[in-house]
Formats: structure tokens, C-alpha cells, sequence
């Protein structure tokens, strides 16, 4: 009987390990999936203009987003193909100028018979607003269109994002010979994600400070310096890792609205209150040591 008895116990102890081993396995199956789906939209190349052969090709990619700057800036490789490369090389046969969008700031010109070089532009962003961080979102307006020796020439421009934490939903168009974007900016899902733990753990700690700092009030416990310790570190931990929020938003975001705080309001609160309650408990209490 006692051997069975063992036994039993034995077996409903499997099954919270058990269980726990699930719960991780399917915290890493979610985890993989979501990485493999940001992974596939940042390898995704979106492709405007016209495939001709004697074209000028654009390959440009989203390097950062600022969007306390609201801009992004833009990594652009111009190169000629057909009979507006010269023989043997990817130098334009004459002067060739790419001209961009109203939003971006310069145009592009390379003289003929020389090397090309990749340039980094400014686009700036449209719409949204950083202080709706974590779900702040933007537009960007990209065109490419090529001018050679004095006349337009037809263009395919491909456009890529490498900054992990936006993801871009962008329609491309052609026109004319011109290649154009409309590129809609958001935070990644990871960003999001943890900027939700962030406000979720946020309120958990205070909740934790609250409820022991109303133990601590209702039983007189005085002044119990492990617990104001912890109440104390928690106070300035809670700051610190709201600074490592993705994309370092400013005070007065959101996050800070929802969560950050009212989090510290209240853990400051609790720790003030502990204290004045506690020496009040300490200076009634008839073991108190006279000086």
C-alpha cells in the first residue's frame, strides 16, 4: 500500500513537468514562427519600373527609421544597363540623373564614364506620431525616375527593409518609365510584444509593492528595512528598464501613459507610506531601545 501510495505521488508530480515541458516547447514553436515570418519580411524585395533591357536599375533599401526625427534613411545603388552602361563596365555612357520624390532630399547625378557609388538619402516620413509608441506608425512616398544625356529613360527600381524594428507594408506602381513606392511604416512585432511586457510587468511590480506594503501597514510590522529595500530598488529598476524600450522613445509616449507611470507613482507612494506608518509603529513600540 505505502509502495502505491508512492507511486501515485510520483506520477501527479510528472504531470506539472510535464506540463511545464509543453508550455516551453510551445513558447519556443510561437517564438520561431514569429521570428521566421520577420525574417521572411525583411528578405521581402518589392520590384516597380520597367524590365526593358537599356534601363537604369535601383536598388534601395530602408536602412533606420527616426522616428523622433521622422525620417528614414535610404541606402540607393543606381546602375545602367543596355546601351546606357558603357561597353564593358556599369558606368552610365553619359551624365545620368536620378531624381527622387518631393520628400527625399536631393536628387542624384553622376557624371558620365564614372564610378558608381552607393548614397544614402533622407525620406522624410509622413502621418503618426512617436508619442502613440508602441503603436506609432508612418508613410513614406519613394519615386525614382532617370534622366541620360537630356532625355527621360526608363527605370526598375527595387525597393528592400533592413531596419528590424518597422515593418514596411509598401505598393509598388509604374508609370511612364518612373517607378514609385508608397511605403506604410509600424512596429515590428517584437517591438510590440515586448513593449507589452514592458507595460504588463510595469504593473505587475507595483501590484507586488502594493500588496506588501499594505502586509506591512495593516500588521505594524514597523519599519522592515529588507522590505523598503526591495520597494526602493524597485522604484529605480522600474526607470531603467523602461530606457530599454526598442527605439528609445521619448517621456511622454504611450507606454509611459498606460503603465510607466502610474507604476512609479504608485511604488513611490507604497515606499513613502511604509516609512511614515513604520516609524510611527517604531516610536510606539515599548521595545524600542531609549537613547
Amino acid at each position: 500500500m505505502p509502495r502505491t501510495r508512492r507511486h501515485e505521488r510520483s506520477r501527479h508530480g510528472l504531470l506539472p513537468a510535464a506540463l511545464a515541458l509543453l508550455l516551453i516547447a510551445a513558447a519556443v514553436a510561437f517564438g520561431t514562427w514569429l521570428q521566421f515570418g520577420e525574417r521572411q519580411a525583411l528578405d521581402t524585395v518589392h520590384t516597380a519600373g520597367s524590365p526593358v533591357p537599356d534601363r537604369v536599375d535601383v536598388d534601395a533599401s530602408i536602412q533606420r527609421v527616426d522616428a523622433a526625427g521622422r525620417e528614414l534613411v535610404l541606402r540607393v545603388l543606381v546602375t545602367p544597363r543596355g546601351e546606357l552602361a558603357e561597353a564593358g563596365g556599369i558606368s552610365p555612357a553619359e551624365d545620368l540623373t536620378v531624381q527622387t520624390s518631393a520628400t527625399t532630399r536631393g536628387d542624384l547625378s553622376f557624371k558620365a564614364h564614372s564610378r558608381i557609388a552607393t548614397t544614402d538619402l533622407l525620406v522624410t516620413l509622413t502621418g503618426g506620431s512617436i508619442t502613440d509608441y508602441p503603436f506609432d506608425s508612418y508613410d513614406a512616398a519613394i519615386e525614382f525616375t532617370a534622366v541620360q544625356g537630356g532625355e527621360k529613360v526608363p527605370v526598375r527600381a527595387r525597393l528592400t527593409n533592413s531596419d528590424v524594428l518597422f515593418a514596411a507594408d509598401v505598393t509598388a506602381a509604374e508609370e511612364r518609365g518612373a517607378a514609385f513606392f508608397d511605403v506604410g511604416l509600424g512596429r515590428s512585432n517584437s517591438v510590440l510584444i515586448f513593449a507589452v511586457f514592458m507595460m504588463v510587468a510595469m504593473w505587475a511590480l507595483a501590484l507586488s509593492v502594493l500588496t506588501g506594503a499594505w502586509f506591512l501597514v495593516t500588521r505594524r510590522k514597523g519599519l522592515t528595512w529588507p522590505a523598503l529595500g526591495w520597494m526602493a530598488a524597485t522604484l529605480f529598476a522600474m526607470a531603467a528598464f523602461r530606457n530599454t524600450a526598442p527605439g528609445a522613445p521619448p517621456i511622454g509616449c504611450l507606454l509611459d501613459y498606460i503603465a510607466f507611470l502610474w507604476a512609479e507613482t504608485l511604488v513611490a507612494y507604497c515606499l513613502v507610506t511604509v516609512v511614515v506608518t513604520g516609524f510611527a509603529a517604531e516610536r510606539r513600540s515599548p521595545d524600542t531601545p531609549q537613547g
